[in-house]
């Protein structure tokens, strides 16, 4: 795992390579330096346990390519669907139908902002009970349909406000998890940033799960762990480092079926590589459950999802 000064001087590299060049000003030289720095802490060792914790931040990372970034580059005819039907739309949720890889698809995902307006506007990715009322209505248009189900996921967790929690957040949460178990058609996810609580789980009761290299999967943040445990947000570094949230470890633990390889430094350095690994692995996933019947394939499913926790 790369340390904080080679994410940083990657981030800067990335800058100036796709800066025009302006007339009297060379960046050649500082592009060299640069590498040369990189060269060098390239060939240090990382301090122990900072892996970790560079992997939510990276994960956090406000540059990260988000759904809307990945739909561009995987999706065709790409239609997003709005409203839940009964009260509203939420922002928080990308929802629609497209062609991924010549076939249609349904795909799902939370949507960060990239600038304060858009954040508010999304919600910074948490979802109300509206939310996942319309992911529910796309999930049962694709299942009716036989079109396979996507679902990216990238959220702090489901928003903790009162209004949600009177609109019922808690039960549709679970009611989404269980609509996914009864989906009859293959079922992909991915986590491509922040995977948090049950507003990650929601989108995650898929055939095949998965985490790009850089993401977090968790119970909880570090911080609001660290709050429970020691009474102190500043400590989220030893709570993540207890939490092990990174894909290497949710592999591991068999949360996950597989990682998605990520540009090296992060997936804000090259948003197209990023997407290709992405939409590679997805179509591999796919593919890998389709000969399943969709009763076979359901029953796998709920037999995956059990066995999880489960000890000799």
């Amino acid at each position: 795992m790369a340390s904080d000064d080679e994410l940083r001087i990657r981030d800067r590299l990335g800058k100036l390579g796709n800066l025009p060049l302006l007339r009297g000003v060379a960046v050649s030289g500082e592009l060299k330096r640069l590498q040369k720095q990189l060269k060098r802490l390239e060939q240090e060792p990382a301090p122990a346990g900072d892996d970790i914790w560079l992997s939510v931040e990276l994960a956090r990372h406000q540059e990260r390519p988000y759904t809307l970034d990945y739909v561009e580059r995987l999706m065709d005819d790409w239609t997003e669907l709005h409203g839940d039907r009964a009260r509203a739309d939420d922002p928080a949720i990308v929802a629609g139908i497209g062609r991924f890889h010549g076939r249609t698809v349904a795909l799902i995902g939370h949507q960060k902002g990239r600038d304060v307006a858009e954040r508010v506007h999304r919600n910074f990715g948490m979802a109300h009970p509206e939310g996942y009322r319309k992911a529910m209505r796309v999930m049962e248009l694709a299942d009716r349909f036989g079109f396979p189900v996507i679902t990216l996921i990238d959220t702090p967790g489901a928003y903790p406000g009162l209004a949600a929690e009177q609109h019922g957040q808690g039960g549709m949460i679970a009611r989404c998890q269980a609509q996914m178990a009864r989906l009859r058609v293959p079922t992909a996810a991915c986590v491509i940033g922040e995977g948090g609580s049950g507003g990650a789980v929601a989108f995650a009761i898929a055939d095949r799960v998965y985490m790009q290299e850089h993401a977090i999967y968790s119970v909880i943040s570090p911080e609001g762990c660290a709050q429970i445990l020691w009474r102190d947000g500043a400590e989220a570094r030893k709570a993540a480092a207890a939490m092990k949230p990174d894909a290497r470890h949710c592999l591991e633990l068999g949360v996950i079926d597989g990682i998605v390889d990520e540009p090296r430094g992060g997936a804000q350095l090259n948003w197209d590589e990023a997407a290709f690994s992405l939409g590679e692995t997805l179509r591999r996933g796919l593919a890998d459950v389709e000969s399943l019947g969709p009763e076979e394939r359901r029953a796998a499913r709920r037999a995956k999802f059990r066995s999880m926790g489960v000890t000799a």
